[in-house]
């Protein structure tokens, strides 16, 4: 095996390593936005933060989640940047 397909191998196990950690260490909360993410939006954030945010308007909206609007939205923010920067989608490590 070459050596950049020996590093290449090392990153992918770090990143998955990375990503586990950080589904390990989710609340409960959390990992439910998750299955609804999966379940109901199409696997898409911006729809389910788009119903969180016309919810706090009084707008009309799909579904309800929470009580705890407020931070649903900060806890799908940040498990979007997680994805983003580790290039995963969390669906596939939280089982349903």
């Amino acid at each position: 095996m070459a050596d950049s397909d020996k590093e290449s191998k090392n990153q992918d196990q770090q990143s998955h390593q990375t990503v586990e950690q950080f589904v390990s260490g989710l609340g409960d909360e959390s990992r439910m936005l998750i299955v609804l993410k999966r379940q109901l939006y199409e696997n898409r954030w911006e729809p389910m933060l788009d119903d969180l945010r016309n919810r706090l308007a009084g707008k009309p909206y799909i579904f309800k989640l929470a009580n705890r609007i407020e931070d649903d939205i900060e806890r799908i923010e940040q498990m979007k940047r997680f994805e983003k920067k580790h290039n995963v989608d969390l669906g596939d490590y939280v089982k349903l």
